[in-house]
């Protein structure tokens, strides 16, 4: 198969690595969906089209499956950190605009790693600490000290945090347009250098 991309390059995708992407999508979508307990490596098997040799081909153990689903959470995060490093605005503003959920690959995948966290899975725990870690490292030179970094991460969990209990019964503020745009000019002047 080969996937078009924008500049006109053609770039071919071998089926392992479908397959492979396949089946942490759809790990991903049961951990989201069902939780860590229903996704198991049968049910992944099965939601993602592939027999349970194959999967197994691709990831031998339910820790072989985590430890591809937090590698993939993890490179998302550089990826989404070098999309916000070049946004117009700033790393902050643009920090804080990526903070209300878009159901995009990195919240997906935060999602997901956040409730094999939840579930006591240690190796989770570690990558969201270490995405936590990257993003307070791209955050510190554009911030006046460590408790400006630590205001910037705060104000971002807590638009997290209210953008998804948007969905369930008890909706938290997500400012939008002029109400963000305040938002993040209050957070850049308390937390610039």
């Amino acid at each position: 198969m080969f996937l078009y991309r924008p500049a006109g390059i053609v770039t071919a995708v071998s089926r392992p690595a479908r397959a492979r992407d396949s089946v942490l999508e759809a790990y991903e979508r049961l951990l989201i969906d069902e939780g860590p307990r229903h996704a198991t490596l049968e049910a992944t098997a099965a939601a993602a089209g592939v027999s349970k040799g194959g999967l197994l081909y691709h990831f031998a153990s339910k820790e072989a499956l985590d430890a591809g689903l937090l590698g993939r959470m993890e490179q998302l995060a550089r990826t989404d950190l070098d999309e916000m490093s070049a946004a117009p605005g700033g790393l902050v503003a643009a920090f804080l605009r990526t903070s209300v959920m878009d159901d995009s690959p990195i919240d997906r995948a935060l999602v997901a790693g956040s409730k094999l966290a939840q579930a006591g899975s240690h190796a989770a725990v570690d990558a969201l600490r270490r995405v936590r870690e990257l993003w307070a490292d791209a955050l510190r030179p554009h911030t006046r000290d460590e408790t400006a970094v630590q205001l910037v991460l705060l104000v971002s969990d807590g638009l997290y945090f209210n953008n998804a209990l948007g969905t369930g019964a008890v909706p938290g503020p997500v400012p939008e347009g002029a109400e963000m745009d305040a938002l993040i000019a209050l957070v850049e002047r308390a937390a610039s250098a």
